[in-house]
């Protein structure tokens, strides 16, 4: 039991796609890390991936994606790569995995776009949203867990160095954060939303409160549609 909690729960995240979302430095990366550690303890099969990447295709629209090689790219430009990496990964990963009855554990998804390109970079909702079904063959998450952090904490955290949508600034990733969190307000039933500006295990602790709860629910049949 890590940090004494119970952990019986996990064997009910079978078969489910939970996404952990954030800003960058929000610390989520560092939560999936010991939810990874606990799946492996109780035998859980599970899948993990990550975006951009989690493909041969997607890594390398990863590198175009995140270097500061490259100075300049349209918003609209970034969204389209992202999709196409996400089409690539669902098509390839995702889908499949899900199918064969095994937890998908994903570090981003759909939400990172409405958040970064959508909220933050100015394009509409509706049309990330569009492309984003042709990407996802119209696959949603079960559970969207979102580790919210205020941006100046979250930048205390970040290496000096930073890629290239890291370094975007402060105002963009207040923009993000307001983006996210929009998010979890217009869709509650699918968003968790976890204080991540306490320290790792508080975090932990609000981590696994959550995904109990909802193994709880789903065992009780009140999946989303």
């Amino acid at each position: 039991m890590a940090y004494g909690l119970d952990m019986s729960f996990l064997p009910g995240l079978a078969g489910r796609f939970v996404v952990f979302e954030g800003g960058d430095g929000s610390g989520k990366s560092t939560q999936l890390r010991l939810l990874v550690a606990e799946l492996e303890r109780a035998g859980v099969v599970f899948r993990q991936v990550r975006e951009p990447g989690g493909t041969p295709v997607g890594d390398k629209i990863r590198e175009a994606l995140l270097t500061r090689e490259i100075a300049e790219m349209t918003v609209r430009c970034e969204m389209l790569l992202y999709m196409a990496s996400r089409a690539e990964l669902c098509e390839s990963v995702i889908l499949p995995a899900l199918r064969a009855g095994e937890l998908v554990l994903a570090d981003r998804f759909v939400s990172s776009t409405l958040a970064y390109q959508g909220a933050a970079g100015g394009l509409p909702a509706v049309d990330i949203a569009a492309v984003a079904r042709v990407a996802t063959r119209g696959l949603m998450p079960d559970l969207v867990v979102l580790f919210d952090v205020d941006t100046d904490a979250a930048a205390r955290r970040l290496s000096p160095l930073l890629d290239r949508m890291e370094a975007k600034g402060a105002e963009f990733h207040r923009r993000v954060r307001r983006g996210y969190l929009e998010q979890a307000r217009s869709d509650p039933r699918r968003y968790a939303v976890l204080d991540a500006s306490k320290p790792p295990e508080h975090v932990w602790r609000q981590l696994c409160v959550a995904l109990a709860e909802r193994c709880r629910g789903w065992a009780g049949g009140q999946d989303r549609a």
